[in-house]
């Protein structure tokens, strides 16, 4: 099973930015220290463009945040990129025909609602400064 991680290379992209604040950044240089291809830094630019959060020209190497770091929250992050997707998945493709299989789906399906909105109301409370802050930390200790 494949899992994304469209939130931590956002997030990565975004410290990226704020940490070459004003320099030009191209995706291939921001591909470079995802260790992916520019081409899917398009994407996720694209994607933050169409959410609010950054500014971009096509073609040009100079995204900028629209807001200030310590007002773009994780929630904010992933909704620009992952849109409604939840976090936890339901299986829906479990044996019709089993007791277990029909009903299993339904009984777990309440708790990960609960899980969602705990963990979306934690994202809400995680800045891209509180991000940039740790990321500090953790590099004067490497």
């Amino acid at each position: 099973m494949k899992y994304s991680t469209k939130l931590s290379d956002t997030i990565h992209l975004l410290v990226f930015l704020c940490l070459a604040e004003g320099n030009r950044m191209t995706s291939a240089r921001i591909a470079e220290s995802v260790k992916t291809n520019p081409a899917y830094i398009r994407q996720l630019m694209s994607a933050l463009k169409r959410g609010g959060l950054i500014t971009s020209e096509r073609g040009q190497a100079n995204a900028a945040l629209t807001r200030k770091a310590d007002q773009i929250t994780m929630l904010d992050i992933y909704r620009a990129v992952e849109g409604e997707k939840p976090l936890l998945h339901l299986d829906i493709h479990t044996n019709p025909e089993c007791g277990v299989g029909i009903n299993i789906q339904l009984a777990i399906g309440d708790f990960y609602r609960e899980v969602q909105d705990a963990a979306e109301q934690k994202m809400q409370e995680i800045t891209l400064k509180d991000i940039i802050e740790h990321y500090y930390e953790k590099a004067g200790t490497a």
